[in-house]
Order: structure tokens, then sequence, then C-alpha cells
């Protein structure tokens, strides 16, 4: 690796450029951080770089990026916003859904309105759900939150294509905008499963559990996604009353994501009797990538059961305050 930083940048863009032999994956790295003068020197010979190539590149960067959490691309993939092949722009949308920068806000806005494919716009759209996110934790201004809720709004209640419409009410799940509500109502009822696997996917996002019975009664759903968004629902607002028909999933289940899926949502939802289930899977498991996702499940469970102790200690300690001073207000 530390070899690979001392060669010239030259030698990565004539390994880019080179059809005859496939790019060195050691030199996925030095699109993270990437110096502004690296930028320049890739810019000027990007429209020269085949279009499989800079697809593959994307793919490629966005895997490292899955696996290396300290790697940024973010400067790269700003750049590569405005290439001309869609598919490079939705992989650079998809690189930069982590970063906190408010200056990518209107760049996605844009992408979602102006785009001419659009799947990209669909992909923007379900970028800015991270801002909104950011907005209900704070970390941004509310007007800019209102903007790109506004926005989103705009997108969800109009005649544009169906994916598009749905990314943003998925975007939206994150908002208590009181007109997200009957949204994600309405998009549950339809008929369409598409639809209804986006109001769940909503439903999980809005830390609210007023959702509880329509996840509960789509856990068996015939259709797979709609299925699998129950189940992600179910453990993103840790509904106990899920549990046993998460056990269940997580060992009958024949479609592999939505029993996936079963695992981290046990996980976010504990209980006595997950840890002894997971750890059963773990050992008859003969998959490694069924293994290594209950394992990270497990991880996650300790996680669950800390908090949950805390949680429980705390109550106790409460309750024996309110006993020992009587004359205090006690919350029902």
């Amino acid at each position: 690796m530390e070899q690979t930083k001392k060669q010239s940048f030259q030698t990565v863009v004539d390994a880019l450029l080179d059809e005859t032999n496939p790019f060195p994956a050691v030199y996925l790295h030095r699109f993270s951080d990437i110096s502004s003068r690296d930028l320049r020197t890739l810019s000027e010979v990007w429209p020269q770089v085949p279009l499989t190539r800079r697809q593959a590149l994307m793919e490629d960067l966005e895997e490292l990026a899955d696996v290396d959490t300290l790697l940024s691309f973010k400067d790269f993939s700003q750049f590569a916003l405005h290439d001309v092949d869609p598919r490079v722009r939705m992989f650079a949308i998809r690189l930069l859904w982590e970063e906190d920068d408010k200056s990518l806000i209107h760049a996605f806005l844009d992408l979602m309105q102006d785009d001419p494919d659009v799947q990209v716009r669909a992909t923007a759209a379900n970028a800015l759900g991270h801002f909104v996110y950011l907005g209900e934790v704070e970390e941004i201004p509310e007007d800019t939150l209102h903007a790109v809720e506004d926005d989103l709004l705009l997108i969800t209640r109009s005649s544009e294509n169906s994916l598009l419409r749905r990314r943003s009410l998925e975007s939206l799940g994150y908002s208590s905008r009181p007109e997200v509500l009957p949204l994600i109502e309405a998009a549950y009822n339809q008929e369409d499963t598409d639809w209804q696997a986006s109001a769940l996917f909503a439903m999980g996002r809005s830390a609210d559990r007023r959702w509880q019975k329509q996840i509960l009664e789509t856990l068996d759903h015939p259709d797979s996604a709609v299925r699998l968004e129950a189940v992600r629902a179910a453990g993103e607002l840790e509904l106990t009353k899920a549990r046993h028909i998460l056990l269940d999933t997580a060992q009958e289940e024949e479609d592999d994501d939505v029993r996936f899926a079963a695992f981290w949502s046990l996980s976010q939802i504990g209980g006595r009797t997950v840890r002894p289930v997971l750890e059963r899977l773990l050992e008859e498991s003969e998959d490694d990538e069924e293994a290594d996702l209950i394992e990270d499940a497990l991880e996650n469970l300790t996680f669950t059961e800390d908090t949950q102790f805390f949680d429980m200690f705390d109550f106790d300690l409460e309750a024996k305050s309110k006993t020992e001073n009587p004359d205090e207000e006690t919350d029902e």
C-alpha cells in the first residue's frame, strides 16, 4: 500500500487507459482523498477512459467503501456526478450517501429534478433521505430541511415516474412533517406491491410505532419484497410483538434475503429467546455469507442486550426513587 502511494498518479491514469490489461485493484485506494492536482490530471483524460472501465471502477470503489469505512471518495465522486453515463452518475451518488456535506443537497436536488435518466433521479431522491434524517436530528438548519422535504413532497404527489415517487416517499420516512403520514398510509393501501414495500420502508425509518399493526400483518405477505421490508421495519422499530414470527422466519424462510434480514431484525429487538436460536443457526450454517451475517447479528445483539439492561437499571432506580419520595408525581 505504501509503495502504491509513492507511485506517480500518472501510473494510475495509464492503467485506466490500458484496455489490454485489467485495472489493478491496488490502485483503487488512490481515489480516496484524491488531491486536487491528481483530480485535474484525471479529469483531462476521463472522457478517454472506456465506458465499461469507468463503470467497473465505480462499482469496485463502492464495494471497497463498504468494507473500509475509513476511505473517502467524496471529491472523486462529486467529479463523477457529471459523467455522461447515467450508470456512472448513479454509482457516484451512492458513494456519497454517507457524506454529511450540506453542499451535496443542491447537487442531489438538481439531479432529482433535472437529470435525463429516471434511475439517476430516483437514486438522488434516495440520497436525500440522509439529509432529511440529519435535519430531524438537528444537524442541518431547519430551513434547509424544509426545502428538501418540500421538493420530495412535490415529487411524491406529482404524476412523475412511479420509481421516483416511491424513492421520494422512502426518503420522507425520516420526516416528522404531518403531510407524510397520509402519504405512507395511502402507499400501504395500494394493491401495487412495490408501493406497499416502499411504504413499509418508510415506516421503518419513521421511529413511530403507530405502524405496528401494518408491519405485523405483512410479515407473512406472499410477496417476498413486501415481506423483506416488513421484516426490516419490525427491527428498526424494535417491535417485540414481531419476535416470534421473526424467529420462525430466521429458521424457515425460503427467500435468503428475507431470512438474512430476520437475523439483523432479531438482533435489534433482542429478548432471551433470540441468542440461542442465532447461535444454533450459526453452528448449523454451511454458507460463509450466512455465517458472517449471523455473527454480525450476534455482535449487534450484545449491544442491544447491554442497552436493554441499562434501560431496566435506570427504570429500577427511578421506581426506587418514587417509592422513597411518595409525594413525587408518577409518570404512567
